[in-house]
């Protein structure tokens, strides 16, 4: 590990600067990709709210997904590849084109510069959306083995660009790859500690929950996974032989709205003291979608109970991920104080 260098692309983002702090804690050196030069200064912020003095062991490359600009740069020297970055809405948006062509343009930019540069192995991250859409209702367990079928049922425009976005990985790697490696981890809901002021997805809707701009809430069960764990997940996916070719589930549980919500209130007192706990009938949050794209980005979720057996990571991996209700009070608390 001594003196191996990693890219990690998105190191701006949530899960993306979480992977440069482990990454920098086992004794990596870390490059990571930002889309302005001026993004440098914000990582190494939230590195240190990380407790991560990263020093010379971290350096940047200026690269965005949607150019070829800076790709060759960025891998140059690297022996490991994190492509973390991808767009993630917080609304379903207007063109579904908006998500898919960069997160799948991207990934080839990506893989293809990777490929060139000689890297050992990349590891993507790619969502548990690639998974579970498109089954049978009574369908309620999934694993690596499953795929996302598009053409059943309601599928996001965001749960297409990643699901688009792994097959052409796949795709790349099998027909194009000249014996590069692939490992892909699939998160479920990725809750945890925010180093930044950046939103996730998740750390959007737990804030409305606290500010009391969530009224009401959808009858929607969510998996939950802390991001220090996804982190170490996307590690020893890079490391372990036997991860290469190979997805892997990262989840630590199921909870619904209203658990997370009662949770809250349980856990964090006067702090929770806007939470609301009321649930909105099915019906009404179909109606109200129609007018709300943010409401509209969740109906594939609704009354659905879809767990994630994360077995193959713990048993291949030796994976352990922390509680599911411990990830959502951290990604609170982590809220609260900023």
């Amino acid at each position: 590990m001594s003196g191996e260098q990693v890219l990690v692309t998105g190191g701006s983002g949530f899960v993306g600067a979480h992977c440069v702090v482990r990454l920098l804690l086992q004794g990596y050196r870390v490059r990571t990709t930002v889309r302005s030069s001026r993004r440098a200064a914000d990582v190494r912020t939230m590195l240190q709210a990380g407790a991560t003095e990263p020093g010379d062991a971290l350096s940047f490359a200026v690269a965005d997904l949607t150019a070829d600009d800076g790709w060759a740069e960025a891998v140059a020297g690297c022996d490991y590849v994190l492509h973390v970055a991808s767009p993630v809405p917080l609304a379903e948006p207007r063109d579904e084109n908006e998500l898919i062509a960069p997160a799948r343009d991207g990934v080839l930019r990506v893989l293809g510069a990777a490929r060139t540069a000689g890297v050992k192995r990349t590891v993507l991250t790619s969502s548990i959306a690639t998974v579970k859409h498109g089954h049978p209702a009574d369908k309620r367990l999934f694993t690596e083995q499953d795929w996302t079928d598009p053409e059943q049922g309601q599928v996001s425009a965001y749960a297409k660009s990643k699901l688009l976005a792994e097959r052409a990985a796949w795709d790349f790697v099998r027909k194009d790859g000249q014996g590069m490696e692939l490992a892909v981890v699939n998160p479920v809901g990725i809750f945890g500690p925010a180093l930044g002021p950046d939103r996730s997805l998740w750390s959007d809707q737990i804030d409305r929950m606290l500010t009391g701009r969530q009224p009401v809430l959808a009858r929607i069960h969510i998996g939950v996974v802390d991001v220090r764990d996804v982190a170490d997940l996307h590690v020893r996916a890079m490391t372990d032989p036997a991860a290469a070719g190979e997805r892997f589930l990262a989840s630590a549980g199921t909870m619904s709205m209203r658990d997370i919500a009662v949770l809250l209130r349980t856990r964090l007192g006067d702090e929770a003291g806007r939470v609301s706990t009321r649930v909105l009938p099915d019906w009404a949050v179909r109606l109200a979608a129609r007018f709300s794209p943010r409401i509209a980005f969740v109906l594939p979720e609704l009354g659905a109970v879809r767990e994630a057996s994360s077995e193959k990571a713990r048993r291949m991996l030796g994976w352990q991920p922390r509680p599911a209700e411990e990830a959502v009070i951290d990604m609170a608390n982590s809220l609260i104080r900023r």
